[in-house]
């Protein structure tokens, strides 16, 4: 799938559906005589060493040739001062109620204006890796941000002649332009203390102002990138999918849901001992196809923590760049990196594709289970959910904790409970649309879903041997799921250690609690935001069932 960047001139004007005053106020200045186009990674590289600030380890890039770049390339380091997280409160969306589009537009007209004495970089890269799903995206960005434009060609596809062949061969979106990312990390308002991060995701565009961290460049693009794939026929995932290749021929493709820190990466790249033949779609972000259950992923490269890699672990031998994380120098007078979080919370990094060494972009087989990584201490290990209602309405309030990723605002207590439906806090469209389309999913498509609780149950930590125990029963067919209590619709695998008490008061009492906790989170969607996250009458009715069973 193509988006549009050229126009007849008899289409260009308000009888366009792509045009839009902020999509226009957005692309204009990528067409200013201050800005300079970077057409390849090895440029973006080159201007990224060379900023000030930047940190050229001497820990080479594995196999830079296969990425891109030239053979003695190294790892680049760039930290962000006090910014480690992205900021939900930032984000602002066009067509939401309360959000005043000229008021937006203004605003970002003026931070426009404001970078007319700097030089401009504008880059070009693909988002989606198959002909199937591919859009095209443009990141603008002043310069001394030359490392964040880096990191932004890595983690999606920057252009070569293999992709741009491919995007030539994809099917064409009706009235779906280009995406365009204007960003000014050094822009400050005093409406906005922790930045504005401004979305039109009915046109393709997005102003990224006062962020300097590369998350928000990455979610940003994701976002507008989910808002299309929402729009064609496809489920957007904020998740990781895996397929095993079964010795007795079978293949079981799994696909995880959940926020940084719920174990989602650890799921989708964990190798089981090596007992499995194992394929990665990706571990953050594809889509689905409602049509044919088939996927594609969104981008080549990884963006992940650096927090459980101490510097001698293999895995760190496909850094690419590192962000938000110390440096020091080694016995041989070499310049490491300081992993481990030990000076901030949330230090990343963006990693090559040749992490995973069985990595594709497509799964042609459509996915057979989705597990929902929760963190909710009333739940066991693992959970298997029957009705469609019920499966989707339970990814729709998908229980977690917030993590070192986000930057909360003043008052936001860091320790409670919340609710992220489908684990994704980047959409931009009515949260229905995920509802049906995961509903159907599991009613139409036959998808197994389960709930894996990835922190406590109760006092207990769940640990990562636990899951992945669970999973590779489930995955091999021996799982015993029998029925829970009086529950119609949830079935459980007992897990020794594990195993909830029914006729434990306090114990029902906190499970109802959580259950009417995401019943009031649904009957709120009928109010919020002017009710644009309504959700249908038989996603309440489904949790209502449950509290109703639980005596």
């Amino acid at each position: 799938m193509a988006t549009q960047a050229k126009f007849p001139r008899e289409q260009i004007g308000s009888n366009n559906p792509i045009f839009s005053q902020i999509r226009t106020t957005i692309e204009t200045p990528f067409y200013g005589n201050n800005v300079v186009k970077v057409t390849s990674l090895k440029e973006a590289y080159k201007l990224a060493a060379a900023s000030p600030g930047t940190i050229v380890t001497d820990m080479p890039v594995y196999n830079p040739e296969a990425i891109g770049l030239d053979s003695d390339a190294k790892v680049l380091l760039f930290n962000d001062g006090a910014v480690s997280g992205r900021a939900a409160s930032a984000r602002k969306i066009i067509g939401e109620p309360g959000v005043n589009t000229a008021e937006y537009a203004l605003k970002i007209s003026e931070a426009v204006y404001q970078t007319r004495y700097k030089k401009m970089y504008h880059a070009e890269v693909y988002v989606g890796l198959h002909e199937d799903f591919m859009v095209k995206a443009h990141l603008l960005i002043p310069e001394g941000q030359e490392n964040i434009m880096y990191s932004w060609m890595l983690n999606f596809q920057y252009i070569t002649d293999e992709y741009f062949n491919m995007y030539q061969r994809s099917k064409k979106l009706e009235h779906e332009g280009d995406i365009y990312v204007f960003s000014d990390p050094t822009w400050s308002h005093p409406d906005h203390p922790m930045g504005l991060t401004c979305f039109d995701p009915e046109h393709n565009c997005a102003a990224l102002l006062g962020m300097r961290y590369f998350g928000e460049h990455k979610k940003g693009t994701l976002t507008l990138a989910w808002a299309i794939a929402n729009r064609n026929g496809y489920a957007s995932c904020h998740g990781g999918q895996k397929r095993y290749n079964l010795a007795d021929g079978r293949k079981f493709v799994a696909g995880v849901f959940g926020l940084s820190g719920s174990g989602k990466s650890t799921i989708t790249h964990a190798r089981h001992n090596d007992k499995y033949d194992i394929t990665v779609l990706h571990d953050d972000a594809f889509v689905i196809s409602t049509v044919d259950g088939s996927s594609v992923a969104l981008e080549p490269a990884y963006f992940d923590k650096t927090q459980d890699y101490p510097l001698t672990f293999e895995d760190n031998k496909y850094l690419l760049t590192v962000q938000n994380n110390g440096a020091t120098v080694d016995e041989n007078g070499k310049v490491v990196i300081v992993t481990e979080d030990i000076r901030n919370g949330n230090g990343r990094a963006v990693k090559s594709k040749l992490w995973s060494p069985n990595r594709v972009d497509k799964f042609d087989e459509p996915v057979n289970a989705i597990f929902w990584l929760m963190k909710d201490p009333t739940l066991p290990p693992v959970v298997k959910l029957k009705g469609a209602e019920l499966a989707s309405v339970m990814g729709a309030t998908l229980a977690t904790k917030r993590t070192t990723a986000e930057r909360l605002a003043p008052g936001v207590d860091p320790n409670a409970l919340v609710v992220e439906p489908y684990a994704n806090p980047f959409r931009t469209y009515p949260l229905a649309d995920d509802y049906n389309k995961f509903k159907a999913l599991f009613q139409d498509r036959n998808v197994d879903c389960y709930i894996l609780n990835t922190g406590s149950f109760l006092d207990k930590k769940v640990t990562p041997a636990v899951t992945l125990g669970v999973l590779e029963a489930i995955i091999e067919g021996t799982a015993n799921f029998k029925p829970w209590g009086n529950f119609s619709d949830i079935e459980i695998m007992e897990v020794e250690g594990y195993v909830p008490d029914l006729n434990d008061a306090e114990y029902v009492d906190q499970l109802k609690k959580r259950m009417e906790d995401r019943i009031r989170f649904v009957e709120s969607r009928a109010t919020e935001k002017g009710g644009f996250d309504k959700l249908p009458d038989d996603a309440l009715a489904a949790l209502k069932k449950v509290v109703s069973e639980l005596k």
